[in-house]
């Protein structure tokens, strides 16, 4: 149970040292060979020429390098100049001009702003952590231990509504949307289960038409990370991965989180509780925090059950 996962394998970092081009396609075919990735993940792999090593080794054993974002502004675009497939993390500019636009657009690098850990400002998940109630979320309390949904809820540090920067960085986005090019959604496992929500929320205070921010998290989603011939839109062919919602998100983008079906390679599940109900009924087994909670969260985790029931009957 749970969405399918793509993995880079560890990261490549500057401790690699490369001395040479051979040396890094070298180290990559290790990536291809023994842990059978599809993607990298470069975290400031060295200096300019190392990392243009790591990119034309990439190409050569057809990997697709994506690259954590810099505080660097100068060395972010070396990303977009020297041809990795992605930058995860904002820009750190948080006014960007028509020039980076279009180098960011017309490169076509996969633009992931993760606007809930944003540089610039204030992270944007504060935001929704001191205005949203996850830890009185009843579904939330399902599928997360109590201990975990508490470490991040009860204490948060307090901002000031100007210190937030998610707005602006998310308008940033949109600018990069308009002109062509592509920009994904990345909630950085912040919280599972909410944080890619908030993450869509976020994109789409910058302008970003509900529209578009549903097609960067899924369509584009997939072309960033070169699976869009067997996921990302709903068409003969593809895999049966889809969510069916209560009501309509292209008029409420907050509509998201209102999961009804949940269809995993064909297979049918409760939007609420994940018991399968196609091909054959199955429910849930049961889960280990279930029984370890607080008492006021296993209320929680039952009346999810309860509704759930109520609602079939």
């Amino acid at each position: 149970i749970g969405p399918r996962t793509l993995s880079t394998g560890p990261g490549v970092f500057s401790n690699n040292a490369f001395k040479s081009a051979d040396q890094a396609e070298s180290v990559l075919r290790r990536y291809r060979d023994n842990y059978g990735v599809h993607n990298l993940k470069a975290y400031l792999s060295g200096n300019r020429q190392q990392r243009q090593w790591l990119v034309q080794a990439a190409a050569r054993l057809k990997l697709m390098p994506t690259a954590e974002g810099g505080l660097d502004m100068k060395l972010d675009l070396t990303h977009a100049i020297d041809g990795f497939s992605g930058n995860e993390h904002n820009l750190p500019v948080l006014e960007l001009q028509d020039d980076v636009v279009q180098l960011i657009a017309q490169s076509q690098i996969a633009y992931t702003p993760t606007l809930i850990v944003s540089y610039g400002g204030h992270w944007g998940e504060g935001w929704f952590y001191t205005r949203e109630s996850p830890l009185d979320d009843s579904k939330l309390a399902r599928f997360t231990p109590y201990d975990e949904i508490a470490s991040r809820t009860l204490r948060r540090p307090w901002a000031h509504e100007k210190e937030y920067v998610f707005r602006q960085l998310a308008a940033q986005a949109n600018k990069i949307v308009n002109a062509g090019g592509r920009v994904g959604v990345g909630a950085h496992g912040q919280l599972q289960g909410l944080g890619y929500h908030w993450e869509m929320w976020a994109l789409a205070t910058g302008g970003m038409s509900n529209r578009n921010v549903l097609t960067s998290a899924t369509r584009t989603g997939a072309q960033m990370l070169g699976i869009e011939t067997d996921l990302g839109t709903i068409e003969p062919g593809k895999l049966a991965d889809l969510v069916v919602l209560d009501a309509d998100p292209f008029l409420d983008l907050r509509n998201t989180v209102g999961i009804h079906k949940v269809i995993k390679n064909g297979e049918v599940f409760d939007g609420a509780t994940l018991d399968r109900e196609w091909p054959s009924k199955r429910a849930l087994p049961k889960q280990w925090w279930w029984f370890t909670e607080p008492p006021d969260q296993v209320d929680q985790v039952d009346q999810v059950d309860q509704a759930d029931t109520t609602a079939r009957n």
